[in-house]
């Protein structure tokens, strides 16, 4: 009983947390990322297994049970097409993936409620829904393992790579039991764990967004001067079409619209408005133009323009703050810092001394011969 009371308590942790995750996605990501949604309910289907796979759970008749378990029950299909939304670009969703899905919640409904009328349709479908189950998960791992060297790039990658493999290999798992005759009663604690891992990682990672790190020594070499460079070609020699068309969009957001001066700009709205997965436009960042981090490659930009603007004559008058905020620095200070860190000099520094050679300039010009 203690160890049937620790399940139920499990469980029922596992459906509280999966909710959580759903009004976070909802809530939060879904104008930032296109596989959301597919995420939201994930976690709803995931809720749904952990009820119905419950101990005690009524599942001997057809009724109220039965939308759990057609949750429960489907999951694999939303799994899988949760991995192609994340890792295939070009993915959509279509008429017949509903179909897929509400075949897998009839098979759902049939196996585990249908025992008391139809005893030999029930076993059937049991065994075609674990089977289908299989084909899913390993789907999912397929999807997965075609886009996890550019996911790993990131933390958060990394981390939701661990998560789709942990949640197809416990899919297999269940399901080959069931095809093995193994009573659900004896996994039920250790499903019960898994589940809890599943939704304390996807908690984690939802509501603590793991910092960037940049790379050992950057900081230092940034602070003396010897990370200064001049801004990248955004098309190197090499990356594919697909790439190049990325990056040339990319320069368009940046160069042409300006996208890094608005205020509270994340990578993920970033990738939101280039339509594409926020780990490939970090992948984009980090490999393709070269940038330590996300940070680094927006100050590349309003650096640039504050600099120009500081070497303007025409805006000698105008104050330092102000074409801080203009370039989309919220403050002064980290303006300053990221001024100094890059040119080794303060804007007011850059300022005079541009100036000046600017007069210099145009003085040398006046007096010299014809």
């Amino acid at each position: 009983m203690a160890l049937t009371a620790l399940d139920l308590g499990l469980r029922g942790a596992v459906v509280g947390l999966f909710l959580v995750v759903c009004a976070v996605l909802l809530l939060r990501y879904t104008m930032v990322h296109r596989a959301a949604s597919l995420g939201a309910a994930m976690g709803v289907a995931g809720a749904a297994y952990a009820i119905s796979t419950a101990p005690f759970f009524p599942t001997w008749s057809f009724g109220w049970s039965s939308p759990f378990v057609a949750l429960g029950m489907s999951s694999p299909v939303i799994l899988w097409l949760w991995a192609r939304m994340i890792f295939d670009e070009r993915f959509a969703l279509r008429a017949w993936h509903a179909a897929i899905w509400v075949l897998m919640a009839g098979l759902g409904i049939v196996t585990y409620n249908g025992w008391t009328l139809w005893p030999i349709v029930a076993a059937n479908c049991g065994r075609l829904l674990a089977a289908a189950s299989i084909a899913f998960a390993l789907l999912a791992l397929a999807q997965t393992a075609s886009g996890w060297p550019k996911a790993f790039t990131t933390v958060r990658g990394r981390l939701l790579v661990a998560l789709l493999i942990g949640i197809s290999t416990q899919i297999l798992l269940s399901a080959g039991a069931g095809l093995a005759g193994i009573p659900s009663r004896s996994i039920s604690l250790t499903a019960a764990c898994g589940l809890a891992a599943f939704a304390l990682l996807s908690i984690w990672m939802m509501l603590f967004d793991p910092p960037e790190r940049e790379p050992a020594g950057a900081a230092a070499a940034a602070a003396s001067g010897e990370a200064r460079r001049t801004p990248e070609p955004l098309v190197r020699a090499g990356p594919s079409a697909l790439e190049r068309a990325s990056l040339n969009r990319l320069e368009h957001l940046m160069t042409v619209e300006r996208s890094y001066r608005q205020e509270g700009l994340t990578i993920g709205l970033l990738a939101a408005r280039l339509g594409m997965p926020e780990y490939r436009l970090r992948t984009l960042i980090n490999d393709g133009l070269g940038h330590r981090n996300f940070n680094a490659f927006l100050n590349r930009y309003r650096l640039n323009e504050a600099k120009a603007a500081l070497a303007d004559p025409g805006q000698a008058d105008v104050p330092v703050l102000t074409i801080a905020l203009d370039a989309g620095f919220q403050s002064l200070a980290p303006f300053n810092r990221a001024f100094k860190a890059d040119t080794g000099l303060t804007p007011t520094e850059f300022r005079r001394r541009a100036i000046a050679g600017q007069n210099a300039a145009g003085e040398a010009e006046i007096v010299r011969p014809d």
